[in-house]
């Protein structure tokens, strides 16, 4: 099948790599311009790039796609199908109409939950107990296409938005090639207006840790905000990010380091297994600890 590859970041190499390996002909891969990185703020091409241009194939990145002629140049391709997974501009109705069999959408929530930017750590952060794949026929709304298959896994207790990521990313990749070999059996369901959530865009704003709430709400944030942008608490004018956690048995005054880095919340504790220290790697709570101590309580 001749496919228009959309996708920018990390997340949305191993379904490029799939379909390349699946005998798809990649007519051209979108993605989001390169943006200033590293200490340097030199322009660096996107994972999604990167990869595209390793493997041969021919790379675009415009700024728009509400153009005429960006429009035009999308449909001169002649594709019969677009695959779209993160890649960060939204399609017009006339980029949505051009490939023959529409545009696919490779999302990661069991829709119509967590519809929008950051499914994977609201997920998470909302103490979800599954989540998922779904591919979506796009449309012009915001997610909400009707969906074509999907598949459901488990969330671990101690799983973090790095490591859920890297295991949606395998099974979109999976999925979406499956889709593509029964795309004319498949059933295009619509999806329920109940249940419906929007995963809002992670604001730096949230990632100060509270100890005044409960356990299993800090142990969620932490988990869902690492590895970015990190959940992080003050530890003498410093600012100490929080990168795995579990919760654990304890009871004390909101804040209270009982024993290591094990911190009394609201009710229960939970125990930090990663942290990271301004400039630093990050690091074990006995790593941390050989050079930084802690208070009697965390404020």
């Amino acid at each position: 099948m001749r496919v228009i590859f959309m996708g920018t970041p990390e997340f949305s190499v191993p379904v490029l790599e799939a379909l390349v390996a699946a005998g798809h002909e990649i007519s051209a891969v979108y993605c989001q311009p390169p943006r200033p990185a590293g200490r340097g703020k030199k322009d660096r091409p996107s994972p999604v790039q990167q990869k595209a241009e390793a493997l041969g194939l021919e790379v675009r990145t415009p700024v728009s796609l509400k153009t005429p002629e960006a429009q035009e140049d999308f449909a001169a391709l002649g594709a019969d199908i677009a695959v779209v997974v993160a890649y960060g501009l939204i399609l017009p109705q006339a980029i949505l109409d051009a490939p023959k069999k529409g545009c696919l959408n490779i999302h990661a929530s069991l829709l119509p939950r967590w519809r929008g930017a950051a499914p994977i750590h609201r997920a998470i952060m909302a103490g979800d107990p599954e989540t998922g794949i779904c591919i979506m026929q796009m449309d012009a709304g915001l997610d909400t296409g009707a969906v074509l298959l999907r598949e459901a896994t488990a969330i671990g207790a101690e799983e973090t938005t790095a490591q859920l990521h890297d295991r949606l990313c395998d099974m979109g990749a999976k999925l979406v090639v499956t889709a593509l070999e029964e795309l004319p059996q498949l059933e295009a369901l619509t999806q329920s207006d109940i249940g419906v959530t929007y995963a809002a865009k992670i604001d730096k704003s949230e990632a100060r840790i509270d100890w005044s709430q409960s356990a299993e709400a800090v142990d969620r944030k932490i988990r869902g905000l690492s590895p970015f942008p990190g959940a992080w608490c003050d530890v003498g004018g410093e600012r100490l990010k929080l990168l795995a956690s579990r919760t654990a048995v304890g009871m004390a005054p909101a804040g209270t380091v009982l024993d290591g880095m094990t911190i009394a919340c609201a009710t229960g504790a939970v125990e930090i297994l990663l942290a990271q220290r301004q400039g630093k790697k990050p690091m074990s709570p006995a790593d941390i600890l050989r050079g930084l101590t802690l208070p009697e309580v965390l404020i």
